[in-house]
């Protein structure tokens, strides 16, 4: 049973967007989100869906969200731990369901997922992945980035792949924001996968 303010359809308290009632930029962006090739991965569900009813918004978005998600300098696995960790501390439901098997396929170990997902420690994971939990954890609960975390992943990634990560990550925490507000829905059949 969705909740009563939730588009069937949508699974969100906005409905889809209708094509004819966009501007020519939210046409484009439409028929973007629509099309298999276009690099969209839920079409018009999800934040991609919810992003038109702002085409402005979504024209902007776009190229940062395919910048960081697909041309920055750090592996696929990297980009999908440090998702993980901003889905898990904004506990987005939509978020990790949408990834947990993203970054098992890009070489995540099952070890490095369940600590994040358990809010387990880090001790014996890969360095990488390690600094990435600890630095997201740091970042979005402790709301205090230590001197010696921001050490350990700047020695690791450098500048400008750091202000990458974050940045990826302020994204998917901008992201999870806009999923909570309009109260998105797991699709159907799709079990919640993070623990209260």
């Amino acid at each position: 049973m969705l909740p009563n303010d939730i588009d069937p359809e949508s699974r969100c308290r906005l409905p889809i967007v209708k094509r004819e009632e966009l501007d020519d930029t939210g046409k484009r962006l439409y028929d973007l989100a629509v099309d298999p090739k276009g690099k969209t991965i839920r079409g018009l569900k999800g934040p991609g869906g919810l992003k038109l009813h702002s085409p402005k918004l979504a024209e902007i978005m776009r190229p940062l969200n395919d910048y960081l998600r697909f041309e920055t300098a750090f592996s696929a696995r990297n980009r999908e731990v440090a998702i993980l960790i901003t889905a898990r501390s904004c506990d987005s439901q939509f978020e990790w369901a949408a990834h947990e098997n993203v970054a098992l396929k890009e070489g995540a170990p099952k070890a490095v997922v369940e600590a994040i997902k358990h809010r387990l420690p880090t001790t014996g994971l890969e360095e990488q992945d390690a600094a990435i939990i600890e630095f997201g954890r740091e970042m979005f609960v402790a709301r205090k980035v230590s001197s010696e975390t921001y050490a350990r992943v700047h020695k690791l990634f450098g500048s400008k792949n750091l202000l990458d990560l974050v940045s990826l990550m302020g994204n998917y925490a901008a992201t999870a924001a806009l999923l909570c507000a309009f109260d998105m829905q797991l699709d159907e059949g799709v079990e919640p996968m993070l623990p209260k």
